[in-house]
């Protein structure tokens, strides 16, 4: 691992782990030894970064040196307290940690008295259980809307009828009910809504729809804001079926 690689872990590690961390934490948090753990504390602390503690008793972070400050207003810290919180607990694991790493370098931005704001906010979340079940293909799902590639899957329809398509998926849609993968199916040549559950399998499809993705996100999320205002049919709400009670449909 190169060492600047090695020294934005560290600060990561340090932002995110509850002060005072032991060297000994660290080290294995970093994968480095004692002696390199102590040398890479200096390099961040010549390099500007406010590091409370010491070798025996551990160490704090105080000021961050890669982040600029940050200034929000109690209502903003609010705001993100909650969102990162309901991210939390959506039951995506890889969302959840990256949540955590969020609140963890806000934190780290903000003067002392509104750090503590976000760490304790007056708006909380409770659940008990997780708001979406545990989906395995997540991170396929979401590496492939990035990249603006094709899958290839096998889905089960409310029905239980088995089918084999071809997508292109432009974004992770969080209902109150389900999570699903707003796409549009070769198939059905339509944008569709499948819901995450019933995607038995799911392979890239050796295929890209660059730059195709922002234009059909746009032109679904118009056409759903002409029938949500009442706007009348247009080209663009002519693309949405009429049957929203189908989970294979968009809404």
């Amino acid at each position: 691992m190169a060492r600047s690689d090695r020294l934005l872990r560290l600060l990561q590690a340090m932002r995110v782990m509850p002060a005072p961390i032991t060297a000994a934490r660290l080290a294995k948090e970093t994968e480095v030894s004692l002696r390199s753990l102590y040398r890479d504390i200096d390099s961040l602390r010549a390099a500007g970064a406010r590091i409370e503690g010491e070798r025996g008793y551990g160490y704090r972070l105080l000021e961050d040196y890669a982040l600029p400050p940050q200034t929000f207003d109690r209502a903003e810290i609010e705001a993100i307290a909650l969102g990162l919180a309901e991210v939390r607990h959506m039951g995506d694991p890889a969302l959840a940690e990256a949540a955590r790493s969020v609140l963890a370098k806000v934190a780290a931005t903000l003067p002392d008295d509104r750090e503590q704001h976000l760490f304790h906010a007056i708006s909380q979340v409770y659940r008990p259980d997780a708001r979406y079940g545990a989906v395995h293909e997540m991170g396929a799902i979401r590496e492939a809307c990035w990249r603006e590639e094709a899958l290839a899957i096998r889905y089960a329809d409310k029905g239980r009828a088995v089918s084999e398509r071809t997508i292109l998926p432009l974004a992770v849609m969080y209902t109150n009910r389900t999570l699903t993968v707003l796409a549009w199916c070769c198939l059905r040549e339509d944008f569709r809504m499948f819901r995450t559950d019933r995607i038995i399998e799911l392979k890239p499809a050796g295929t890209s729809f660059r730059p195709r993705r922002v234009t059909l996100l746009r032109t679904y999320l118009a056409a759903l804001r002409d029938r949500h205002d009442g706007a009348g049919p247009s080209a663009a709400s002519a693309l949405l079926p009429v049957r929203p009670g189908d989970p294979d449909r968009p809404p």
